[in-house]
């Protein structure tokens, strides 16, 4: 069976390493294409060790910027945000079908970019184009979008019980804390001083306050999507594990078993989306390798509650999602290449 051939931009960082030990396996798509702007001229099998398809591992890595071939229909761009837009741009005019796993589309203005990123956006004439892919909530814009923005990690883990429970006016839209913890998994590979094992070992620590950027992606889309302004509470941390994500949402404004109720019909037929029972909250172990998001929630009393939200970072929260999407873009099963159980010990 013919497969659909696929380029990774930025495919040594570890969304882009997750691509590609994800896509290698995919029965549909075929990796045909690596860049890694700082890694070019080197084979990929040097900068990422772990790979072990001897065709991939000898793949030269290109610059960002080459010219995509034109058999290649769909790109993967894992590039950090702010240098992503320009080559979506070039991409776009070429026909290509493009999955930006970058911050540079999350957004529908280049106002509420700039408010988030401190940065002008270089493309804002395609804003209009993108569509976020919050996959099970997107799903009929998916299908025929040609710019897709995967959303970020910590928004993936808030929105999807959040959404449902804003659509059926369940919760006081101006009162929700979020505390989230991830893994260092998700602040990438450059070096940094403060991931150094030394650092951060035997210890936590909160960032990106009084405002992190996350914080305008979640309030844009719990509006767009859920019908009404929220008022977001955000803080993140990072902990020194490699990859996992739990946000701890703490809601009031009515019964966490009528939240329970809503988000069980709500996910019932969804793979990718585990509600536990009643009264169980879930943990990182119970969704790591997989690309699951697994959901608990609790009344901590008359009229409030706590939902737990755990997704691996790198999977539903970011390449995992991304293959998903791409198998909605194109048609195909949307399990197909994606494992909904997580690794065990």
């Amino acid at each position: 069976m013919n497969r659909t051939p696929v380029a990774i931009l930025g495919a040594t960082g570890y969304t882009g390493a997750e691509l590609i030990r994800l896509l290698d396996q995919h029965p549909h798509f075929e990796i045909a294409y690596l860049g890694a702007h700082s890694q070019q001229g080197k084979r990929a099998g040097e900068v990422i060790t772990s790979i072990g398809n001897p065709a991939i591992a000898n793949m030269i890595l290109q610059a960002s910027d080459t010219p995509i071939p034109d058999s290649i229909p769909l790109i993967f761009t894992a590039l950090p945000h702010g240098a992503s837009a320009n080559i979506i741009a070039s991409l776009i005019n070429n026909g290509k079908r493009v999955i930006d796993l970058s911050a540079d589309f999350r957004h529908q203005s280049s106002q509420t970019y700039l408010e988030a990123y401190q940065a002008e956006h270089p493309c804002p004439e395609l804003f209009p184009l993108a569509i976020y892919g919050l996959s099970e909530l997107q799903r009929d814009r998916i299908k025929n979008c040609q710019l897709l923005a995967n959303p970020g990690c910590y928004p993936t883990s808030l929105l999807l019980p959040l959404i449902p429970l804003l659509q059926k006016r369940l919760i006081d839209p101006n009162y929700i804390i979020v505390d989230s913890k991830s893994g260092t998994s998700g602040a990438g590979r450059s070096a940094k001083t403060n991931l150094l094992y030394c650092e951060i070992n035997e210890g936590m620590s909160a960032y990106g306050l009084p405002r992190h950027r996350h914080n305008w992606e979640m309030e844009e889309w719990a509006q767009c999507l859920g019908g009404l302004t929220a008022n977001i509470h955000f803080v993140p941390h990072i902990i020194p594990m490699t990859r996992g994500m739990m946000s701890t949402i703490h809601l009031q404004g009515g019964h966490a078993q009528a939240w329970h109720e809503t988000l069980c019909a709500t996910y019932q037929n969804e793979p990718f989306i585990q509600i536990l029972p009643y009264g169980e909250l879930p943990s990182t172990h119970h969704v790591r390798g997989s690309n699951r998001c697994s959901i608990g929630m609790i009344a901590t009393g008359e009229n409030c509650g706590v939902i737990v939200s755990c997704i691996d970072n790198l999977l539903k929260g970011a390449s995992g999602q991304a293959i998903q999407n791409a198998n909605i873009m194109f048609g195909f099963e949307e399990t197909t290449g994606l494992s909904s159980y997580a690794t065990w010990p």
